[in-house]
């Protein structure tokens, strides 16, 4: 089998796959032609009879890092229910744009969509729905921290978010084009570093872990 440029395959069988998505390349398409390319696509394009909606999550365009997806309609079914019962571990490495130092915490927000400025989500504690991160400091390199979020919830944006209000660490994430200083895509210092959970057909446990490259 011809594995599409790009698609860097941690792991396959006949009812999951898992990569290691680069920073910039969607998940999922996007609107118009030009936003097709995805991991989706490919996924599809690489395995014949994959069904037509493989993705059982997501991680932003920006974002590298571990994504799963799921070949058959019965291990898309089963994943997506792990997911939304909160049965996935995920951990992610980040670079802080600043010196946090505190040792780490828990981190609780209420944010949403603003919707004249799409997609970018703004503090609400009122309308807002509920976003918690656990955090941990890894120690601080040239005036930036490396930080390991835990998210507890799975919002859009939430750890972007999470990093950049006053009320979270403060700083935003180094590279961030919505909420900090980034310019082009592929500059976000956020990596989706590890990820577990049950196989859908054998249910044994799955931990499939991906150092940051940076």
């Amino acid at each position: 089998m011809t594995i599409p440029p790009g698609l860097d395959v941690i792991y396959a069988d006949d009812a999951v796959v898992v990569v290691n998505k680069p920073s910039g390349l969607l998940s999922v398409p996007g609107k118009g032609e030009a936003n097709q390319d995805c991991v989706a696509a490919r996924v599809k394009a690489a395995y014949p009879g994959c069904i037509d909606q493989p993705s059982v999550h997501r991680l932003d365009q920006d974002t590298s890092g571990l994504l799963a997806l799921a070949l058959t309609a019965e291990a898309h079914r089963d994943l997506s229910m792990q997911f939304m019962d909160r049965l996935v571990g995920k951990r992610y490495t980040a670079l802080i744009d600043g010196v946090l130092k505190e040792p780490g915490g828990v981190i609780e927000l209420k944010f949403r969509l603003d919707p004249n400025n799409r997609p970018y989500q703004v503090y609400d504690p009122v309308k807002g729905k509920r976003g918690v991160t656990r955090w941990r400091n890894l120690g601080v390199e040239d005036g930036r921290t490396r930080v390991e979020f835990m998210p507890l919830t799975g919002r859009t944006h939430q750890l972007r978010l999470h990093a950049s209000h006053a009320k979270g660490l403060g700083f935003p994430i180094v590279g961030d084009r919505l909420y900090g200083t980034g310019t082009e895509p592929g500059q976000l210092k956020l990596h989706a570093s590890l990820l577990r959970f049950r196989h859908p057909v054998t249910r044994e446990p799955m931990e499939f872990v991906s150092p940051a490259p940076f």
